[in-house]
């Protein structure tokens, strides 16, 4: 039995990631996935030409956001899934919650300055696609290119989590918010990558319990954003808290990915997908 290849969590450059909408679904058809989705940071612009280019590459499409949230003090994604895009109140919510990034970029910049790194807002810029959404990954990218750092992935640890220069905190969308806005757009509510957030097992269990009392579906269990051995712990995490699964690359360029969309394994066989009754 031939097994659907789902991807249901990528970036473009309407916000964080380096192509535009059709060529991430170019690539991602190249490589593939029969179903995708486009689920940009706290954005919806892109939905259109993400769903005509997968329509003409023959893959069914699947529209989505990734809406940036503080919980616990703590900044978490919650993914949204078919949701309709132009529902007002998605819409207007998201704005507010890119409103304060220009701000934080131009802070992140003065920090950067502060240990030796000048011009960071204007590096920054050089890579950003569209002008609200100015995120840390853009900083991480104008580092490389300095020499300041050998890959993206080392400027976050050296600079810009918490603690380290360049690091500035900011206050997002509630979790509440969020699994309103999603669910009020017809839309269906995951947590992206737990597996990344640095909560101690009580502090998890207490996002999953809150998430699914408001309404949240699923979390993601496959993604690359996890480590292989991850897959199954969360896997037993979902059936647990009788979540639905999800499965995503959390693609933003190629070569800068930890996992491409043709190496990203299918979900554990003991979960429900969920897109299990979408087609």
């Amino acid at each position: 039995m031939t097994v659907m290849k789902v991807d249901l969590h990528c970036h473009s450059n309407v916000s964080d990631g380096v192509l535009a909408p059709a060529a991430v679904a170019e690539t991602a058809c190249k490589a593939g996935v029969d179903v995708w989705a486009l689920t940009d940071h706290d954005e919806v612009r892109g939905i259109p030409a993400a769903r005509a280019a997968a329509e003409a590459q023959g893959m069914r499409f699947v529209t989505g956001v990734e809406i940036s949230i503080t919980w616990a003090k703590e900044t978490v994604h919650i993914v949204g899934l078919q949701i309709d895009e132009n529902n007002q109140a998605l819409v207007d919510g998201l704005a507010c919650t890119r409103s304060g990034r220009d701000n934080r970029g131009r802070e992140i910049a003065n920090q950067l300055a502060l240990v030796g790194i000048e011009g960071a807002y204007e590096g920054a810029l050089k890579y950003v696609g569209n002008p609200d959404l100015m995120s840390r990954t853009h900083f991480a990218r104008f580092l490389v290119e300095i020499g300041a750092c050998a890959s993206t992935a080392e400027v976050f640890k050296k600079y810009l989590s918490e603690g380290k220069p360049g690091y500035v905190p900011h206050c997002w969308a509630s979790l509440e918010q969020s699994v309103q806005w999603i669910r009020g757009a017809g839309g269906i509510a995951v947590i992206a990558h737990p597996g990344r957030y640095r909560f101690t097992q009580l502090a998890q269990g207490e996002l999953f319990s809150e998430f699914k009392q408001l309404g949240g579906t699923a979390i993601e269990v496959v993604t690359g954003s996890h480590t292989p051995d991850q897959y199954p712990e969360y896997a037993q995490l979902a059936n647990h808290y009788g979540f639905l699964a999800s499965r995503g690359t959390d693609f933003h360029a190629p070569g800068e990915s930890r996992v491409d969309f043709a190496a990203l394994p299918p979900l554990p066989a003991n979960v429900t997908p969920v897109w299990h009754d979408w087609f």
